[in-house]
């Protein structure tokens, strides 16, 4: 059964001495030594462990022992840097290739990949679309494929990215011969699901328990006009480093700025702010120059800072597997660490419309299949995911998981993906750049310098004109200008990418096709609401926090009584709500409904459905309100404190 843990294979004594004379630690924690040995020894395996650990560990060892390159696929771009600077402070030569690097920096990369210099290799699951990284992984050897937060691969985790389920495919296409899965959230349901998509047999599953001792829970019930002087209160308490939670940006800085009237030094952490800004405020915050950090989910994940006093949970959680990551930010010294939700149910309508701002009309998906059936061209279509969201007005992550649902519904199969532009420059002469050729080379380059139109120094490359005269394959032409480019004698740039599908056309057109999707993300819907409703179950418990949240992954040797939680000290909590009118007493409703429905007319939106005029008071965005400017009129998120659905049933009543 997988969930029996994974009893370590014989010892092996070299491996302690290896890992004091690499990493500088006396010994393995908890299953890492497990995991390693089933590594070495040629085996995949699955890592369960809770946040903070050791998980890292675990592949960044292997790796040293291992011939080729180890190709690791993280999640966020924070996580990957925060782990090479470490791998790095240890002497051990690690990389990525993200969109942070120069063109010359990523060609270095590479190089020093191809030499054997860099034995890591981390990028996002994204860059497996990316033209240029797939002919370059084509040309290397990889002896391990390492997914971090692997929990995205199962659509049953919490964090499900539709990406993540290709990369079985490509283990196959890259000839990738092991795989290790490393994740800190799985339910039994999700365990199962990972260990069956990479055939990791259940004797190479490695699961440590969840309990942590030194975690002391605390659920408060407060009212939401309390939150911010009870906030300052356990804040005032609790010395040292702290991360309060919060679900939206506006809290964030609002929260902090009240802290900072109180003479507690906070400061706001959220996506909205600059790449540079957070890279300081992260940085500031690991060197101990920022003690309170008010951050967002966006904080967190990578953050692998030993002496986090305290979580506090300002607003609710997105769900139970969020909340054990959050916490278990806290205490990884070991040392005592208090974990503090201020809960009621107000935010919960925030929460929700997260949920219901990610699925796509059913107009919205016939749109799409609309797309394809007149764009189809030969069996084949293209597409750029930025303009197809805004066009059908399906965000760009449910469009991905819908494409993926048309893949496993065989309407479509992912072929290959493109630059649409290839640009490039000469750094060395054209002429000497032939001349370090054969004559059959230099002609075949020679094909291509003719079928770039050059404006000043930059050309750009027809692939059509030069496959339509000379019949040279696309495949072969990247690779001639990728080895320029590594040869340093040209420069070369590539731009908007495009995907294309082959299309199975009888299934395009078969009957229910867009029922049958609307279906699938209203499923989804109930899913996350599903996950929402045992999240509140899991606050108002009226046994151990501590247990519940063991037994709800799969841990069942945590003890049924901890002492350090709240409810094991006599205080089980029933969370309140405020009371807030019936949306029919809300003033004015009608008329920002009705100057948004004008605004729309005027945009050339006759008809506009119940659900965008839902999402419109709401406050939920949409890529049609970013392109139409919907956002600036004054009653977007006018009702934001009422339920969607509520919302949805006051607009069909009213207008019937």
């Amino acid at each position: 059964m997988l969930d029996s843990i994974t009893q370590a294979p014989q010892y092996t004594a070299s491996l302690p001495a290896l890992l004091k004379q690499q990493f500088g630690f006396d010994q393995f924690r908890e299953g890492q030594q497990a995991v390693i040995e089933h590594i070495i020894s040629g085996h995949s395996s699955l890592a369960i462990f809770p946040t903070g650990s050791g998980k890292s560990l675990c592949y960044q060892f292997s790796a040293l022992q291992l011939p080729n390159v180890t190709l690791v696929v993280s999640p966020l771009l924070a996580l990957m840097k925060d782990q090479i600077a470490f791998l790095h402070s240890k002497g051990i030569n690690a990389a990525s290739i993200d969109s942070s690097l120069t063109y010359e920096q990523s060609q270095q990369v590479m190089r020093d990949v191809r030499s054997g210099q860099t034995k890591i290799l981390m990028v996002s699951v994204e860059r497996f679309k990316n033209e240029r990284f797939r002919q370059f992984l084509s040309s290397i050897s990889i002896s391990l494929l390492v997914v971090d937060e692997a929990h995205c691969i199962s659509e049953w985790g919490h964090n499900f990215r539709p990406d993540y389920l290709k990369i079985p495919v490509y283990c196959q296409e890259f000839a990738i011969p092991q795989v290790l899965l490393l994740t800190a959230t799985a339910t039994a349901k999700v365990k199962y699901d990972m260990a069956a998509r990479f055939n990791i047999s259940p004797d190479q599953v490695v699961q440590t328990g969840f309990y942590r001792p030194n975690l002391d829970i605390n659920v408060l019930p407060v009212l939401e006009s309390e939150k911010n002087a009870t906030l300052v209160s356990h804040v005032s308490q609790n010395t040292g480093a702290g991360i309060i939670y919060v679900t939206l940006q506006k809290t964030a800085e609002d929260v902090a700025h009240y802290l900072s009237g109180q003479g507690i030094q906070a400061t706001a952490y959220h996506a909205g702010l600059e790449s540079e800004n957070r890279n300081v405020i992260q940085n500031q915050f690991m060197a101990g120059e920022i003690n309170v950090i008010v951050a967002t989910i966006a904080f967190g994940m990578g953050i692998d800072k030993s002496n986090i006093r305290f979580v506090i949970h300002y607003d609710l959680p997105k769900s139970i597997e969020n909340y054990s990551q959050e916490i278990g930010r806290a205490g990884r010294d070991n040392a005592l660490s208090h974990c503090i939700t201020l809960a009621n149910k107000d935010g919960l309508n925030t929460i929700e419309n997260f949920v219901y701002g990610d699925t796509p009309e059913p107009s919205a998906i016939s749109k799409l299949i609309q797309h394809i059936t007149h764009e189809v061209d030969n069996g084949r279509w293209e597409m750029q995911e930025s303009a197809i969201s805004t066009s059908c007005n399906i965000k760009l992550l449910p469009l991905k998981t819908l494409l993926v649902q048309l893949e496993l519904a065989q309407v479509v199969k992912p072929s290959f993906a493109y630059f649409a532009e290839f640009k490039y420059q000469f750094i060395v002469d054209k002429q000497q750049v032939l001349a370090n050729f054969d004559e059959q080379r230099q002609l075949f380059l020679s094909q291509i310098f003719e079928h770039t139109q050059f404006k000043k120094i930059w050309g750009q490359l027809d692939f059509d004109s030069l496959y339509q005269q000379y019949g040279a394959e696309r495949q072969r032409v990247v690779a001639a200008l990728e080895y320029l480019a590594d040869k340093q004698m040209i420069l070369l740039e590539t731009k908007k990418i495009t995907q294309v599908f082959d299309v199975n056309p009888a299934a395009l057109v078969q009957e229910g096709l867009v029922e049958s999707l609307s279906e699938y993300f209203h499923s989804n819907e109930v899913k996350e609401i599903s996950r929402l409703n045992q999240l509140l179950s899991f606050f108002e418990s009226q046994t151990c926090i501590t247990a519940r949240l063991a037994d709800y992954f799969d841990d069942h040797a945590a003890p049924q009584q901890c002492g350090h939680c709240s409810v094991c000290r006599g205080y089980p909590a029933t969370l309140p709500q405020k009371a807030i009118a019936p949306m029919k007493e809300k003033a004015g409703i009608n008329d920002m409904l009705n100057s948004f429905l004008a605004h729309m007319e005027s945009k050339g939106h006759q008809s506009v459905s119940v659900s965008i005029q839902a999402k419109f008071l709401a406050g939920i965005s949409v890529p049609m309100f970013a392109r139409i400017k919907v956002k600036q009129l004054p009653g977007f998120g006018y009702c934001s404190e009422y339920r969607y659905q509520d919302i949805t049933h006051f607009i069909s009543v009213g207008a019937n």
